[in-house]
């Protein structure tokens, strides 16, 4: 990184969630664009394979894995995004584990938070086909799947490599989380710019993260 812009390392209040809710690509995206999120990564978790890769995933699924601060989105809210936004019933219309609509907890209140936000939803939708279990371990996927929709604007990409100095950098840079979700439609840039002004980075470093993403060639 250059310069301290990247905000997911900003705050020792910060809880993870792994979740799966069918491709990867677009929860990434979704979540991304949430104030509050941190971080996001894509990677493969649920199954015993191991080693598990985009090519030879064995019984592992496409999953998400998001920090985030608790003080800004909580946990249920994060829970109603992911359960309104996918069908549990009917993923991507496949059959078979690599989508599967999943949650990982990692502590009791997690779990928790995970069953009562179901029975909540349950009351709304009837029946969420969710398997809801402990956390072990998450596989990072392959740098070509981490922050797909925004890969696709070379000149955003571009952009990034001024600001941060490796590949991991980009996959973990809360900037990067949002315009993925501004790439797929989630966010706007209005709002991503309003966001920056609360960041607990210097001014020097915002006005930095301002002028790239002003600069950036949809």
């Amino acid at each position: 990184m250059r310069g301290g812009t990247n905000m997911s390392n900003k705050t020792k209040n910060t809880d993870t969630l792994t979740l799966g809710m069918g491709c990867f690509w677009s929860p990434d995206a979704l979540f991304g664009s949430l104030p509050g999120v941190l971080r996001t990564r894509v990677g493969y978790a649920g199954g015993h394979s191991p080693d598990p890769t985009y090519r030879e995933m064995g019984d592992h699924s496409e999953t998400v894995e998001i920090d985030f601060d608790p003080g800004i989105v909580s946990i249920d809210e994060i829970l109603n995004v992911f359960w309104n936004n996918h069908n549990p019933l009917n993923i991507n219309g496949y059959k078979g584990r690599q989508y599967m609509s999943l949650l990982f907890y990692r502590d009791r209140e997690q779990q928790e938070a995970m069953h009562r936000v179901k029975q909540r939803m349950e009351q709304e939708k009837g029946k969420l086909d969710t398997e809801i279990l402990p956390f072990t371990q998450f596989y990072i996927a392959e740098d070509r799947h981490q922050k797909y929709y925004l890969k696709r604007y070379p000149n955003a990409v571009e952009k990034m490599n001024i600001l941060y100095c490796s590949e991991d950098e980009i996959t973990n840079s809360t900037l990067a989380a949002r315009l993925n979700g501004l790439a797929k439609g989630y966010t706007n840039l209005q709002q991503i710019k309003e966001e920056i002004e609360q960041w607990p980075i210097t001014p020097e470093n915002q006005s930095r993260c301002m002028d790239l993403i002003r600069q950036i060639r949809w």
